[in-house]
């Protein structure tokens, strides 16, 4: 039977016509996905620049940065025009060009820390190479080997030297070393001192190009910003301190803790943001004190050896203060937080402990700010500490509210409290120890503890708190949080295990001694700040704090003495 070639040829047609329909199908296909990655990258690039438009408006300095090397490398450029009557200066003009390239720096100090350790290892590499040369020249037939076996002791040295915790500031000088080592060095040049010579000179003159626009134009303080940067940790800090005490009093809870506060990231929160920025500065201001020390003297800082290594230790005690106001934010943010009673009852004694302590801070950043002394007529530290110690009375009057005094009561007494006789002497004696009122600790124990209103309430607030289940992002975060005390169990109304109650209100009791321990202890570590604060001022010079009655009554003679001759 003869094959239907016809049926054949049909079949072909109709799976041609399937696959073209297919391959169109695909193609359209592949082309929205085409347009949407490209919609998607046009998207990614505005958004970078928008971002970079954003940094640039919010420290203008930056541009003014950007324009200073861009004048400074066109100036520089120009020496690649000169053929005449220095021809040389044409031919290693990229030297020139280099040199401003690597040692543009944000500030003044940063770039002549980096042009001095950029020049001393220009100058060290170029005497070694002159002497390597005239020996590898002595060598004869050896020269290569000489050179290489130079090169490589050089260069191994050198490398590890910059290795050693001290030389690590001068690792560009390393660098710019065994690069000019190995260039010169290898060059092969006949006339090798004038070569070196000329590339050593135009480097000179790209130093000098860069320090002139550096320096001249619109200067940039690595000073300055290791000044603004300290009075910035102290209204930061100032400002965590109130928070958390602000937000503590008022029983602020997060509905959601941000997974950046749990693993120490950046935050929006302004109390995370403003403790956070004193404890992660110090590598910053390591970095602007070694550079700020380059600096001339400028401005209000007037004096040869400017103490900035002072600006450091100040930062460092205020860091000290900052991990307790950490401390107490963690207390905001723990499981188990004080009943509101509580709360209510310590409010003013912790307010005003709160409000002195931010005033303080606060006084000194502007006393930074001004580089001005504090007043030897006024003792800073005087009503801070007169409110903690109210605070620490009030709790030791009333810490039978912050323990399980049922139980205390129920226990067995100690041996003094069997004899009626010797009770009373004990009691006697406490009343004589204690003219302010404080009663003695079998009393505190006849004293019920603060009830919760019902214990619905406890579990409510409970509930309330920010769970350890809504505090990360990720699900391998939430897998791995326990949520602790462990739920309530229940029939009907009635609660099965009354020990977890127990233990919850015991729990809860104490977060309120633990914030103001936090509180107490951040007190007793502002002396450490004041003392480096005056340390400072005296190392530094500042001025003396202007007496503000003496101030008004000048002006008042003066506006006087205008009235009378007719002038104001």
């Amino acid at each position: 039977m003869a094959p239907n070639f016809r049926s054949i040829s049909r079949k072909f047609a109709e799976r041609s016509k399937h696959r073209l329909l297919l391959s169109r199908k695909e193609l359209g296909v592949l082309s929205e996905s085409y347009i949407d990655e490209d919609d998607h990258r046009w998207a990614r690039l505005r958004l970078f620049l928008f971002n970079v438009l954003e940094m640039g408006r919010a420290d203008p300095l930056q541009f003014i940065f950007a324009a200073k090397c861009g004048l400074a490398l066109a100036i520089v450029s120009l020496l690649i025009f000169f053929k005449e009557p220095f021809d040389f200066m044409s031919n290693y003009a990229i030297y020139s060009i280099l040199t401003v390239i690597h040692i543009s720096e944000f500030s003044i100090g940063a770039s002549l820390s980096k042009g001095f350790s950029g020049a001393l290892g220009t100058l060290s590499a170029g005497i070694l190479a002159l002497g390597i040369h005239q020996i590898s020249v002595g060598a004869g037939k050896w020269q290569e080997i000489v050179i290489a076996i130079s090169v490589f002791i050089a260069g191994s040295i050198s490398c590890f030297l910059k290795l050693y915790p001290s030389m690590k500031l001068h690792d560009f000088g390393f660098r710019v070393f065994m690069l000019s080592f190995t260039i010169v060095l290898e060059s092969g040049t006949s006339d090798f001192a004038q070569e070196t010579i000329s590339r050593s000179l135009l480097i000179a003159v790209g130093a000098c190009v860069c320090f002139s626009v550096t320096i001249c134009v619109y200067p940039i303080w690595a000073g300055e910003d290791l000044h603004k940067l300290v009075v910035k940790n102290f209204r930061g800090v100032a400002s965590s301190l109130e928070g958390c005490v602000n937000n503590y009093l008022q029983q602020f809870g997060y509905e959601r803790i941000p997974s950046k506060i749990l693993i120490y990231q950046a935050s929006d929160d302004p109390l995370y943001s403003g403790y956070r920025s004193a404890v992660e500065s110090a590598s910053e201001e390591d970095a602007l004190m070694g550079f700020a020390v380059w600096e001339p003297p400028h401005g209000h800082y007037k004096m040869l050896n400017y103490p900035w290594s002072n600006y450091v230790k100040v930062s460092g005690a205020l860091r000290h203060c900052a991990f307790m106001v950490m401390a107490m934010h963690g207390c905001i943010l723990a499981e188990i937080q004080s009943p509101a009673e509580l709360r209510h009852m310590f409010k003013n004694k912790i307010q005003n402990v709160g409000t002195e302590g931010a005033k303080i801070l606060r006084e000194l950043g502007n006393k930074v700010e001004k580089l001005e002394k504090l007043s030897p007529d006024i003792d800073l530290l005087e009503k801070v500490h007169e409110a903690a110690e109210e605070l620490q009375m009030m709790i030791d009057q009333k810490s039978y509210h912050l323990v399980n005094a049922e139980k205390w009561a129920a226990g067995k007494r100690p041996k003094d409290f069997e004899d009626v006789d010797r009770l009373q002497e004990l009691k006697e004696e406490e009343i004589d120890i204690e003219p302010n009122g404080i009663g003695s600790l079998y009393e505190a124990n006849i004293k019920p503890p603060l009830p919760c209103k019902t214990l619905e309430g406890h579990i409510t607030t409970l509930s309330n708190q920010p769970s350890m289940v809504h505090w990360g992002s990720s699900e391998d975060m939430l897998k791995q949080q326990t949520q602790w005390p462990s739920r309530l169990s229940f029939v009907g109304e009635t609660i099965l295990n009354m020990r977890e109650v127990k233990t919850y209100e015991s729990a809860s009791a104490l977060s309120l001694a633990t914030f103001t321990s936090f509180l107490i202890e951040f007190v007793a570590r502002l002396q450490n700040l004041v003392s480096a604060f005056e340390e400072l001022s005296e190392t530094a010079k500042f001025s003396e704090p202007v007496n503000i009655l003496e101030a008004k009554e000048a002006v008042s003679v003066w506006t006087r003495l205008l009235k009378s001759i007719g002038i104001k």
